[in-house]
């Protein structure tokens, strides 16, 4: 049993689903869930189908949890109503976790992975680097 910091590098997203049909581009955003914790990311206004975030967000990881996931929500803001769904990615991040643990750090390259509907439907990708650093207490 041990603690962590889980770091998540939201890279890009392509081919994203276009939510606006009449308003333009859309405006993509993404809130990111690990556990109970929840980080979003900047608005690319006018970002389209294809935006570049490149930001990082750190994660409080208590190794006890038998599952580890991170769960990305793809969203486009709207100004004047409810933001707009695009899709979402999952990710298991249970062995970076272990291995991470075991050898005090590991780091995952960005790698792409399907953004989708409820239905499974693919919707577009979105572009993850990801590492686990084992805290020292």
């Amino acid at each position: 049993m041990g603690k962590g910091t889980l770091e998540v590098l939201l890279v890009d997203a392509k081919g994203l689903a276009d939510t606006d049909f009449l308003a333009g581009k859309i405006d993509p955003y993404v809130t990111i869930q690990y556990r109970s914790q929840e980080r979003k990311s900047s608005i690319k206004r006018e970002g389209g189908r294809n935006p570049v975030w490149n930001e990082t967000f750190k994660f409080m990881v208590n190794t006890s949890d038998l599952q580890h996931k991170l769960v990305f929500k793809l969203m486009d803001h709207d100004t004047f109503s409810r933001d707009d769904y695009i899709g979402e990615a999952t990710i298991n991040v249970t062995d970076l976790v272990a291995i991470g643990m075991e050898k005090g750090y590991l780091e995952q390259h960005p790698s792409k992975h399907s953004v989708v509907l409820a239905d499974k439907s693919y919707c577009g990708e979105i572009k993850v680097g990801l590492s686990f650093r084992a805290s020292k207490d």
